[in-house]
C-alpha cells in the first residue's frame, strides 16, 4: 500500500496519517469524525489541539468539509480520490478464483454467466453489482430458430457462434404458420450461417431488391422478421445489475424523489452502459476506480464506481463493476471485481 503522504506531495507525513485516520473512520461510521476520534484510531501522542489544527489546514485545503461548528469534519471527494490512490486489492487468491469460475460456469449460457456475476458481486460486497456483455459488430451467425406461438407473435432465437443466445418475442402484422417459419429458418440457416451478421443484412438487402418471383413469398416474410429485428438481436449488449434497493438503505442526503430518479436511472440498462463506459477508461485489465458519479447524474453524486473492462474468451467485451457510497468498503469492492472477472476469463468459450 502507498503511503498518503506520497501519494498527496503536499501533505506532511503527520498530515497525510490523520487524513487517512478520519477517511477509514468516517468508512465506518458515517459520522463526521471528532479530534478525539482521530487520537483512539492511530494519532496517539498528538494532543487533540495539535490534531485539530491539522485538521483545521487539511479544510483549507479542501480535503475535509464541517457540517456544523460543532461537528467533526467529514472527508471530501478530494480525501477519498487520495485514500482510493493509495489502496490495492490484495493478493488474489486462487481457491477464491477456482470456486468462482465453478459457481459461473454452472450458470450455464453468457447471458446466464453475466446475471450470475452481478449477483456475486452484489454478494461479496454488499452494494450494487453490475456485469455486462458487449458484443462486437463482427459476430458471426450460427443459426436461428422461429417458434409460431399464435396470435400473431413469433418467438425469435438468434445464436452466434461466440455461443451468445438471444431470444425475442414479437407481434406481427400478419400471421406466419409455424411451416413458415420453418422455411425462413432453413433458408438462413442454410444460406448464412458462418456470415458476419453485418455481410446477411447487406446481402438480404440485395436479394429483396432483386427478388426473383420463386422467392418473392419467401423473402416478404423473412422482411417481416427483419424488421422486428431478427438480424439485431445478437448486438444488445446483456447488462444486469443485482443489490440496487441496497441504496435504499444509504443516508445519500437526496429527496424521494431524487431516489426515485436514482432507481429510475439503475433501471434503463442504456444508461447503466453509459455509466460504465464513461469511468471505465483506463485499459483494458486495469481496474478503475470513481469517486462521485455526478457527471452522469445529480442524484449520483454521492456514489462511487469500482470496475474493470476485460474480453472474455468467446471474444466480447465485458465491464464487471460495483456501485456505492462514497464511504464504501473501496478495498472489500476492488477485491471482489477482480475476482469475479479473473474467475470469468477462465471459463472456455
Amino acid at each position: 500500500m502507498a503511503e498518503l503522504s506520497t501519494a498527496a506531495p503536499d501533505l506532511t507525513p503527520r498530515a497525510a496519517q490523520i487524513l487517512q485516520s478520519i477517511v477509514r473512520t468516517y468508512i465506518d461510521t458515517g459520522q463526521p469524525v471528532a479530534s478525539g476520534a482521530v487520537s483512539r484510531t492511530g494519532s496517539k501522542g498528538l494532543s487533540a489541539a495539535s490534531i485539530r489544527n491539522v485538521m483545521a489546514l487539511l479544510e483549507d485545503e479542501g480535503y475535509l468539509s464541517q457540517p456544523h461548528t460543532s461537528a467533526g469534519r467529514l472527508p471530501t471527494e478530494k480525501a477519498f480520490r487520495l485514500f482510493v490512490a493509495t489502496l490495492n486489492a490484495g493478493r488474489l487468491l486462487a481457491d477464491e478464483i477456482e470456486r468462482l469460475r465453478r459457481d459461473l460456469a454452472s450458470a450455464g449460457g453468457l447471458a446466464d454467466r453475466v446475471e450470475r456475476a452481478s449477483r456475486i458481486l452484489m454478494e461479496m460486497t454488499q452494494e450494487v453489482g453490475i456485469a455486462a456483455a458487449i458484443p462486437d459488430s463482427s459476430q458471426t451467425l450460427d443459426q436461428v430458430e422461429l417458434l409460431d406461438l399464435g396470435e400473431r407473435r413469433v418467438l425469435m432465437i438468434l445464436v452466434t457462434r461466440d455461443k451468445v443466445v438471444r431470444d425475442r418475442v414479437v407481434v406481427l402484422n400478419e400471421q406466419l404458420a409455424q411451416h413458415e417459419l420453418t422455411s425462413i429458418r432453413n433458408y438462413i440457416n442454410t444460406h448464412f450461417s458462418g456470415w458476419a451478421l453485418t455481410q446477411i443484412r447487406t446481402e438480404l438487402s440485395l436479394r429483396l431488391e432483386q427478388a426473383t418471383a420463386a422467392y418473392d413469398a419467401l423473402l416478404r416474410r423473412l422482411n417481416l422478421l427483419l424488421r422486428e429485428g431478427l438480424l439485431d438481436l445478437a448486438s444488445e449488449a446483456e447488462i444486469h445489475a443485482e443489490g440496487v434497493f441496497n441504496l435504499a438503505g444509504l443516508d445519500l442526503h437526496l429527496t424521494r424523489e431524487k431516489l426515485r430518479e436514482l432507481f429510475r436511472t439503475l433501471e434503463e440498462k442504456k444508461r447503466i452502459l453509459q455509466l460504465l463506459d464513461r469511468f471505465l477508461e483506463q485499459p483494458e485489465g486495469q481496474l478503475g476506480v470513481q469517486v462521485g458519479l455526478g457527471d452522469i447524474h445529480p442524484s449520483m453524486k454521492q456514489l462511487s464506481l469500482i470496475g474493470i473492462r476485460i474480453t472474455l474468451p468467446t471474444g466480447l467485451s465485458a465491464r464487471f463493476a460495483v456501485l456505492g457510497p462514497v464511504r464504501m468498503n473501496y478495498q472489500r469492492g476492488m477485491s471482489a471485481v477482480l475476482h469475479v472477472s479473473h474467475a470469468l476469463r477462465s471459463i472456455p468459450g
